[in-house]
This record gives structure tokens, sequence and C-alpha cells, in this order.
């Protein structure tokens, strides 16, 4: 009978070169489904960046942004890295937040292992994950990206490989876009939004307005269809056309209204003269939307 190694046992293998390899030996099927499906927290200075990763160069400002996301709420969304030898490995995805990390200056990061032949096995076991039926949609989500980045595979591929429509694939897919809305992917994994709810809002582009949008449906518990007419409305009505607010501010203030506007999951206008003199100005249209602010305030 084949060995099974529990979850305890797995973050223990890690850490003992000689019984991983005897592991492997064994039963290697087993302990890749098992790394597939267990993040392990890995100390930042055994974990190297791919000298082969075609990406080299990182915008500053992104990944600061990235940076202060990780510092307020943690990651999310776990790096996957190649184990090389005992005590050193290296990433195959998630750079970005891996150099978040680091400005950060976090000691451990939470990360996916695989082994240096684990090819074939792996994918068999992300497909055997995805097929689960108690996983949330942001879980799918991650798993499909997972799949797709480290076998680059198109979405056509993608949904032969898992056995969905190629436009299911597409939809979780495009739920991947919220890896720096922390708010909403918590409500993915929590159940405060369905993934209709999560279809609609991956269409908006304006990160406040996509917040804004989610706090109203956990507020007032909106069906999908109302936030579609709501998105619609605000298209109809936007025309192309930013405040001219948005336009007279400088980057650094611009930056700053951003996250503002990304706190208070509303729109934020933020005005200042030449002399530094300004105002603050945040809008609510109604009583519900004014609790929710103080709310915020005051916690």
């Amino acid at each position: 009978m084949a060995k099974k190694f529990d979850t305890g046992g797995i973050k223990t293998l890690l850490g003992n070169s000689a019984k991983l390899e005897k592991a492997v030996l064994e039963n290697p099927q087993e302990v890749v489904r098992e790394l597939a499906t267990t993040v392990a927290l890995l100390p930042i200075e055994q974990i190297k960046a791919n000298s082969g990763q075609p990406r080299q160069k990182f915008d500053k400002e992104t990944l600061g942004e990235l940076a202060a996301s990780i510092a307020a709420h943690g990651i999310i969304q776990p790096i996957t890295v190649r184990r090389l030898q005992d005590k050193e490995y290296q990433i195959i995805s998630g750079e970005r937040r891996f150099r978040a990390s680091q400005l950060v200056g976090l000691k451990e990061i939470p990360a996916y292992v695989r082994l240096a032949n684990d090819q074939e096995l792996l994918e068999m076991a992300l497909i055997e994950n995805i097929q689960r039926e108690d996983l949330n949609a942001w879980e799918v989500a991650i798993s499909y990206g997972r799949l797709k980045e480290e076998f680059e595979l198109t979405d056509e591929m993608l949904s032969t490989r898992v056995g969905k429509q190629r436009s299911t694939v597409t939809n979780y897919m495009r739920l991947l876009k919220f890896e720096g809305d922390e708010d909403i992917k918590r409500g993915l994994i929590e159940g405060k939004v369905s993934m209709g709810h999560a279809r609609a809002l991956a269409g908006v582009n304006d990160f406040a307005l996509r917040n804004s949008l989610y706090h109203k449906i956990v507020a007032e518990d909106l069906s999908v269809r109302a936030v579609e007419a709501l998105i619609a409305s605000y298209q109809e009505n936007k025309k192309g056309k930013e405040p001219a607010t948005d336009k007279n501010l400088p980057p650094h203030l611009r930056e700053i209204q951003d996250k503002f506007n990304a706190f208070f999951g509303g729109k934020v206008q933020l005005k200042r003269d030449e002399k530094g003199k300004g105002q603050l100005v945040v809008t609510f249209k109604n009583d519900a939307e004014l609790n929710r602010l103080i709310d915020l305030i005051e916690h």
C-alpha cells in the first residue's frame, strides 16, 4: 500500500533533505500532490530569483503599492518556488510578491514548493485539486493561474486540460485581476460576493469604483443584475472623462487620493492650492453609506 503523508508530515519533510528524498523515491505522486496544495512558510533568505525570468524590470510605483498592501493585509496568494537543494529555492512565479515582501522586511513568505522534475505529476495534482467541490472562486482562479503560468498554456489549452468550457476558464482567470484588491479577494474567499458579482466587478478598471461597488454589494445585498445596471449607468455617464481635479493633481497627490478612495471604498476628492491649503471631500448618497464611512473611521 502506498505511503500517505499528512500536511504536517510534508512540512517536516521540507526541513529534512534525506527524508524528503526517501519519500519521493517511495511515492513521488503522493508527495507532489501534497506539495501542490500545501502552503509552506519559507525564510526569504533561502529564496532566490530566477535568472532566466523574462521580466527583469519592475515598476517602482506599483511595487511600492503592492508592498503597502502586503504590509497592511499580508500575502493572500503564495508564490511558487522550485526546491534546488536543502534550504535553497528558486522562484518560478510571484517575483513581484517576493520583491515587495523584501521591501516590507518580511522574514518568511508563503510558498508552494515544487520538486526538480515534477512537471507531469504537478499538473495532475493541480487538476485534481480544481475538481474539488469545496474550493471558493478565488482558490479556483489561483489554481487556473498556476496551471497557465507554470505550464505556459493558452486559455484554450487550459480549458481542455481541466475539462471546462473556455468561457468558464476565462471568467475565473479574470478574477486574478483582484490581486491588489484585498477587500474583494477576502469577499470571494469568505463568500460575501458570488462569482457573478466578481465577474461584473472584474469588468471595472477604476480601482476606487470597483471597491465602492463591492462595499455597496455587501452593505445592501445587491443582486448581480443590480450591480451590472450600476456599472452600465456609470460607464454611460462617464463617457471617457476624468474629473478635472484629477488632472490638476500632481502624481504624489493623486496617489494619496487613490489611497483615500481605497480606504473609504468610495469617491474621495483631494483639492489643494499652490500654498498648500485645500480640502478632502468624501461623498455619500444616503444614510447607509454615511454609517459605513463612520464605521470605517471608528474601527
